[in-house]
């Protein structure tokens, strides 16, 4: 998908109530699920026992862990979203979080942002996103996040 493009701060501030981005589709494999197995320290078999999985997990094959599917959010968001007259922008945090369906080995993902609210903050502004990672053929995403960025001029 090209990138949603913004010229300024005002720009992104009048489509308050809209979907603001939809993100390219990315696959889960097995080598990510892994690597942040290793870099988070949780190994549960779920995720990183391909065979175990398989034979005695409810999804029949290892899951993304959840909180892989929310760090994805930062990539889904500076890859779709871009806005000029800006120095730099921050994640400042989550307000809500749900993880509502599983995210099996192999499955495509993607993102779709909307721009709940915004506030003006010291040299900059404060959005609340509502994030949403679908999942390729599921009616139910797998991640809804209440996510909150700063923007700075």
């Amino acid at each position: 998908m090209p990138k949603t493009q913004f010229a300024n701060l005002d720009e992104i501030k009048a489509r308050k109530g809209q979907e603001i981005a939809l993100s390219d589709w990315l696959t889960i494999e097995q080598e990510r699920i892994n690597g942040f197995a290793e870099a988070t320290g949780d190994h549960q078999w779920i995720h990183v026992d391909v065979e175990r999985a398989k034979r005695d997990s409810p999804f029949k094959a290892p899951i993304a862990h959840g909180y892989l599917t929310l760090s994805l959010l930062a990539k889904f968001s500076q890859e779709s979203i871009g806005l000029g007259g800006v120095r730099m922008g921050i994640n400042y945090g989550l307000n809500k979080v749900r993880f509502t369906s599983p995210v099996r080995v192999g499955s495509r993902v993607r993102a779709r942002f909307s721009l709940k609210d915004w506030e003006d903050i010291e040299g900059g502004v404060q959005f609340t996103w509502t994030a949403t990672v679908e999942v390729e053929g599921q009616e139910k995403p797998a991640c809804i996040a209440e996510m909150l960025s700063r923007w700075y001029v």
